[in-house]
């Protein structure tokens, strides 16, 4: 059975940093193509961040040169690192393979970003 437990999520003033995991289990975190998404209040779940098994990654245009994705492959890992955070990255961060698999959808982690 697949897990994907997020953490790392909290409260961070703008322009701060801060480090998401994900521990991927039942599957290989680099076999798969793997995403970092989030949802904000009144909005849909939006991709944030991926990456290929290969190690490419790509950024929406919101977070390019803020966030890096990368991943351990010894620990079955994913991070994302979130620098100079701003209030409009507040969200739910969740992560995913890409294109993303509904069933395999976690809790989530909360970040808030205040102004």
């Amino acid at each position: 059975q697949v897990h994907l437990v997020e953490s790392g999520g909290g409260l961070v003033q703008a322009g701060g940093s801060l480090r998401l995991s994900c521990a991927v289990s039942g599957i290989s975190g680099r076999a798969n193509a793997m995403g970092w998404y989030r949802q904000a209040p009144g909005k849909e779940r939006e991709l944030v961040a991926r990456i290929t098994p290969g190690g490419m990654t790509m950024y929406a245009d919101s977070v390019k040169g803020r966030f890096t994705i990368s991943r351990d492959n010894a620990k079955n890992t994913m991070y994302v690192q979130m620098n100079s955070l701003k209030s409009e990255d507040t969200a739910v961060y969740y992560c995913n393979s890409y294109p993303p698999y509904e069933p395999w959808w976690g809790q989530g982690t909360q970040v808030t970003v205040s102004s």
